[in-house]
């Protein structure tokens, strides 16, 4: 096994006086300069890891298409429960899921969805405004992503808090039994909503096309597959773009001569979004790759079977990629940015969360003039997947 030299504790490396999760990107700042991967110890609370995590832009970027860091466990994965979706899965699995899925998640069907997001982000903003301050994150950045991939799949009316707190468990764990059980209870919550589906007459719904669609060959979705993505599309089809919209409302008014630009002219809206991904993005590290044989980066070497995690967080602010990447500019060209990932596994829902991003943070701005932050401290997600607060309270 190969020497795995210094294990950072990223909790200890984090500047005592603010948490890591509060500001991670000075301790990735340092990592890069001593190089590409480290041996690290995840930050508390919550479940913690020792693993395998790579920095800096050029780096990330090619790890994201080296075929020796996989997706499936080189001891197997179990999924007995969830079952098996585009995350967890490799070439020629991958190729075959995906493209299953993108005979219905099409463009088109994304496209179409705008005015139906325009007109609920006005109800919820219609409900929100005359409050005065609200948490943004309950009333308008959890909801609409939620309610639009709920219409999307054909998913019934649910209990929002509950799926909140399931929903977050899976992407931010705070321990590992409470992560189990939240698996069994969405699981048990797909197949029926699954079943539903099956014993109804045929519907419009992304999901009933899941159903029923079936490639040249006459392949198609086992009810495992179906399951799985189906909890890929409700979880992670709104989980990011809440924090998108959390993380970027919270850099602008957090930059007022920036919000003050653009007020002033929103055709700048499309380049801020961009800006809003890359500065404080949702997704801070992709989900876990592992070693299939011996890997080395920059002088280290993973072992085989290790996990690896690839820091888009670390990558978007690296200043051999953007100059002066801790400075937020809403003019700045942001292309290039991995916080949707790259190579086979970009995010499929980026169109759909780029048009919520978009509606909800131009709806926010004319509806609102005088948005500002409350001074109520923020409490962050715990984890290295998800980057982002459980509140965002403003008031105008």
């Amino acid at each position: 096994m190969a020497d795995l030299g210094e294990t950072v504790d990223l909790d200890e490396f984090a500047d005592g006086a603010r948490s890591f999760y509060a500001d991670p990107y000075p301790v990735y700042d340092a990592l890069r300069r001593r190089g590409a991967l480290h041996h690290v110890r995840t930050p508390g609370p919550g479940p913690r890891e020792e693993l395998w995590l790579i920095v800096g832009h050029e780096a990330s970027r090619a790890a994201f298409t080296d075929p020796r860091l996989v997706k499936s466990p080189p001891w197997g994965f179990d999924d007995a429960l969830i079952g098996r979706h585009l995350l967890f899965a490799d070439p020629p699995e991958h190729g075959r899921l995906r493209s299953l899925v993108t005979r219905e998640f099409t463009p088109r069907r994304v496209a179409g969805l705008a005015p139906r997001i325009q007109k609920i982000t006005d109800e919820l903003l219609d409900d929100m405004v005359p409050r005065g301050s609200a948490d943004l994150i309950a009333v308008l950045a959890f909801p609409l992503p939620l309610i639009v991939i709920c219409e999307l799949l054909g998913v019934p009316d649910i209990d929002r808090e509950r799926f909140r707190r399931m929903s977050t468990q899976v992407v931010a764990p705070t321990s590992v039994d409470e992560e189990s059980s939240v698996y069994v209870e969405l699981a048990e919550f797909l197949d029926a909503l699954i079943e539903d589906k099956r014993a109804s007459d045929p519907a419009d719904d992304l999901l009933s096309a899941l159903i029923r669609t079936t490639a040249e060959d006459g392949d198609r979705l086992s009810p495992d597959e179906l399951r799985a993505m189906a909890f890929l599309l409700l979880v992670a089809g709104h989980e990011t773009t809440v924090n998108l919209i959390g993380n970027g409302v919270r850099a602008l008014l957090s930059h007022p001569e920036q919000l003050a630009a653009l007020r002033a002219d929103m055709s700048l809206l499309d380049g801020a979004v961009e800006e809003m991904l890359r500065y404080d993005g949702p997704v801070e590290t992709a989900t876990h790759r592992f070693a299939a044989e011996p890997v080395e980066i920059d002088g280290r070497v993973i072992p085989a079977g290790a996990p690896v995690l690839i820091g888009i967080g670390s990558a978007d602010r690296d200043p051999g990629r953007f100059a002066e990447p801790d400075r937020f500019d809403i003019r700045r060209d942001a292309r290039g940015h991995m916080a949707f990932g790259h190579g086979i596994h970009f995010c499929l829902g980026a169109p759909l969360a780029r048009i919520e991003g978009r509606t909800a943070i131009r709806s926010l701005l004319t509806r609102c003039p005088g948005l500002t932050l409350s001074d109520a401290p923020n409490a962050w997600l715990p984890g290295l997947l998800m980057r982002g607060t459980r509140t965002l309270p403003v008031h105008w």
